[in-house]
């Protein structure tokens, strides 16, 4: 761990063991160059107690880039409670578990706030919230925003919508095949969304009963091993990170990636290998970026619905700036869009930095 501690680029990482389970916490803070760090909390059993930091970090630079990328005021954070095994508490349990991390959180005074990701949910950060005020995205029955998924798959629409007019000159979706990879919370309301705009949709899953049901309503299927390799016009990870890589990418029959998956890239390098193909890829931290926009305006901001709407809408737009910059430039989107981020980052910590000495 050592080694992961002195290559990154982040601020901080927050360790606790929980002594009854012997389950890991790991809280860390990429950066709060644009406000207090926020994000999402993990839970799940890891190899290795270094396998879980290493996803904390990563995810939490994505987090800081996906603030900064909608022009959101926080800093990205991202929480792992690495698991003993691979079961999944549920009941008192549970409970215990997730109020031990909320002290956890607490005794960071405001340092980073939380909100729910893999194998958490609104409800269990109503449990949190029974020990820390620095959560997001609670059950609206209990003052919170709730289930950020829908959002975030109309901030996915968005960026098809976009992602569609630079690749093929038109937004209109009637005239494109789109494969949706993951039928979970983002995708199967994403399907449900590319269904009423009157696309081509096919789609697939691990968990046969979520393709039946899908079958049943008319939607293509396909095996899960296939679908990389399934010809389409527009690719919509939705599921697991990494899938696009050096192995797959050369494989791919689609003009467009655009999906709700977190860190959808293997590697940095393989958006060059994106661009060399030309295929047009959405950076996965500005397209899933509806969450955010989602949890943090509705609750911190106070937006009304309305406001949300366009800021969900504003996706597509910041994608088109991308997508311009790369073209002008002879990069990839992805770098393209680190570069932007990268940049307002670093403007505002310059400003702070200013503000303090002035003080």
């Amino acid at each position: 761990m050592e080694t992961l501690l002195e290559e990154w680029d982040g601020e901080s990482v927050s360790l606790h063991r929980d002594r009854e389970t012997g389950a890991w916490m790991f809280i860390c803070v990429h950066s709060t160059a644009l406000g207090p760090a926020a994000g999402g909390t993990r839970m799940k059993h890891y190899e290795r107690v270094a396998d879980a930091l290493a996803d904390g970090m990563r995810l939490s630079e994505a987090m800081s880039l996906k603030f900064a990328s909608v022009g959101f005021p926080h800093g990205g954070g991202k929480a792992v409670i690495a698991l003993p095994s691979p079961a999944i508490p549920e009941g008192e349990s549970r409970r215990r578990l997730l109020h031990e991390y909320g002290r956890f959180i607490d005794s960071l005074g405001g340092l980073y706030s939380c909100a729910p990701d893999m194998n958490t949910s609104a409800a269990d950060m109503d449990v949190i919230a029974d020990m820390t005020s620095y959560v997001f995205c609670k059950t609206e029955a209990a003052g919170g925003s709730g289930d950020t998924a829908p959002d975030t798959a109309v901030g996915v629409l968005h960026g098809i919508r976009a992602s569609c007019r630079h690749a093929f000159g038109s937004d209109d979706l009637s005239r494109r095949s789109i494969l949706v990879q993951g039928a979970g919370g983002v995708g199967g309301r994403l399907i449900e969304l590319l269904t009423e705009a009157d696309a081509t949709v096919i789609a697939t899953d691990i968990d046969p009963a979520r393709l039946a049901i899908l079958r049943d309503k008319g939607i293509q299927v396909v095996e899960p091993d296939t679908a990389l390799t399934t010809p389409c016009d527009v690719l919509a990870p939705c599921a697991t990170g990494g899938v696009i890589n050096a192995d797959s990418i050369p494989t791919l029959q689609c003009r467009v990636i655009a999906g709700g998956a977190n860190n959808q890239l293997a590697t940095p390098a393989d958006a060059d290998r994106l661009h060399e193909r030309g295929i047009d890829y959405a950076p996965d931290f500005v397209i899933n970026a509806g969450g955010i926009l989602h949890g943090g305006g509705l609750e911190e901001q106070h937006w009304t619905r309305q406001v949300l709407d366009a800021k969900l809408q504003g996706i597509g737009d910041a994608l088109s700036d991308i997508f311009q910059r790369a073209e002008r430039e002879g990069i990839s989107t992805d770098t393209a869009a680190r570069r932007i981020a990268v940049a307002r980052i670093k403007s505002k910590a310059a400003e702070t930095q200013a503000l303090r000495a002035r003080i």
